[in-house]
């Protein structure tokens, strides 16, 4: 009896770690089944370094035909580009990714016209392009090139005192010029003065923050090229008066807008916001963070925006335009009317209290099937140059409110984010008390402790 009582327990606990193996094996082959199937993953850095740009998703997701993407390299490196477009991949069913060897396959490589290893083709319907990296920005500019079927150019006016295309200084808009062309748009400076008309091939015209008058013949070039259905980005700086640093009231340029809508005022703005403060900036910087659901601005929820040196303007509609506005700064902002002093003095009690708009977005109706004038105005310009550029949202900004005039609002998202720089910097000071505590104090309290513990067992 005890024979089989023991015969059948050890039958009964083979059973159950049989059972058990099937089970674990089973569920290995399914999570490994559902992993080869779903390719997912998560990323945990603070701006989402490793994951591609809501941009990206927007314009691979919207594809309505197949698109191809082949990356040419050789066999042993395919893993230097499988990461990234496996992402791709992942968006769209109506993605492929291939990977071809030159090497073994060379008559497909010359006829795509690589000349170099680790370079992509991307093909929508009969369009190709050639990526001029193998990025997220080098493969979704070639998309966006595939799927743009004309040349896109953007203006920018020079002559009376704007910020340069080409400058490279801290005033400059050359970063700007960059960001624009991963997005497929050409540049180009136009003087109005030399000929008063916006060119046919400017998809848009930027005005950034002239210091002199524009005169007569200039706006009337611009007045006709919107209520002919063109699209002007205005950037207007208050009209300070601080000795060599003057800039012109502009009364025929801002009289303009003020018949479209928008009433520039002649003040600046002071933002006394804490949380400025703490970002390191200084009260002649507006910092912005709400925004409305205009589509230039709807994305940038969460992102904070900077304008140095701003004003604030005043929006309505009118029989000819639909104005809105964009952003308002803080409840915390002051503005001033003394345009004449270096001094700030925020008690003034002839200071308005804000908050204050600053920016605004208008339509203008040329009566015309498909043809509608676009404008938008933003009461500062030092926000797009070189040295602010970079802060927060701003580069997100200027880019939506170039897509948005140009009727491109499938591009209007934020962009990938740059690598953060997360090093820690310390004085000599600083750097002594922590090698010390690190070398010696936290090793002098271990060794202190064990010797208490082994006397008090002692």
């Amino acid at each position: 009896m005890a024979s089989q009582w023991l015969k059948a327990r050890q039958t009964k606990y083979a059973t159950y770690a049989t059972v058990y193996i099937l089970i674990v094996v089973a569920a290995v082959v399914f999570a490994n089944v559902l992993a080869d199937r779903y390719n997912k993953s998560y990323d945990t850095t603070s701006n989402k370094r490793y994951s591609l740009s809501e941009q990206t998703a927007k314009i691979v997701k919207g594809l309505k035909q197949d698109a191809t993407i082949t990356y040419f390299n050789q066999s042993t490196r395919f893993r230097d580009g499988r990461d990234l477009l496996d992402e791709y991949a992942n968006l769209s069913p109506k993605l492929h990714v291939q990977y071809v060897d030159p090497d073994k396959d060379p008559q497909a490589a010359r006829e795509a016209g690589i000349r170099e290893l680790g370079t992509a083709v991307v093909q929508v319907g009969n369009k190709k392009d050639i990526a001029k990296s193998v990025t997220e920005e080098g493969v979704t500019g070639a998309f966006i090139r595939d799927l743009k079927s004309n040349t896109r150019t953007v203006c920018f006016a020079s002559g009376s005192g704007e910020h340069q295309l080409d400058d490279s200084e801290r005033e400059g808009l050359s970063r700007f010029k960059d960001s624009l062309g991963k997005d497929s748009y050409e540049t180009k400076s136009i003087s109005l003065l030399a000929k008063a008309d916006v060119p046919e091939e400017c998809t848009a015209l930027v005005v950034a923050g002239p210091t002199k008058n524009y005169e007569k013949p200039e706006v009337d070039a611009i007045k006709k090229y919107v209520e002919d259905g063109g699209r002007v980005f205005f950037m207007l700086d208050p009209p300070l008066k601080l000795g060599h640093e003057e800039i012109a009231d502009n009364d025929e340029l801002t009289s303009l807008l003020q018949s479209w809508g928008v009433t520039l005022d002649k003040n600046l703005i002071l933002d006394m916001n804490p949380v400025g403060q703490l970002a390191g900036l200084g009260p002649q910087v507006a910092l912005v963070t709400d925004y409305t659901s205009q589509p230039i601005v709807s994305e940038l929820k969460g992102s904070a925006t900077g304008f140095p040196l701003s004003r604030s303007l005043q929006v309505k509609n009118t029989d000819k335009t639909s104005v809105e506005k964009l952003f308002d700064t803080s409840s915390s902002s002051l503005a001033t009317s003394d345009l004449n002093s270096p001094k700030i003095n925020v008690k003034d009690p002839k200071n308005k209290q804000g908050p204050f708009t600053i920016a605004a977005a208008g339509t203008y109706n040329t009566g015309k099937e498909n043809s509608q004038g676009r404008f938008v105005v933003i009461g500062s310009s030092s926000w797009i140059a070189n040295r602010f550029l970079d802060f927060n949202g701003n580069d997100d900004l200027a880019l939506n409110t170039i897509n948005w005039l140009s009727s491109d609002e499938d591009l209007i998202s934020i962009r990938p984010k740059q690598e953060e720089d997360r090093r820690i910097t310390m004085t000599r000071a600083q750097l002594s008390w922590v090698r010390a505590t690190s070398q010696f104090l936290l090793p002098g309290l271990v060794i202190v402790a064990g010797i208490a513990v082994w006397w008090k067992r002692r």
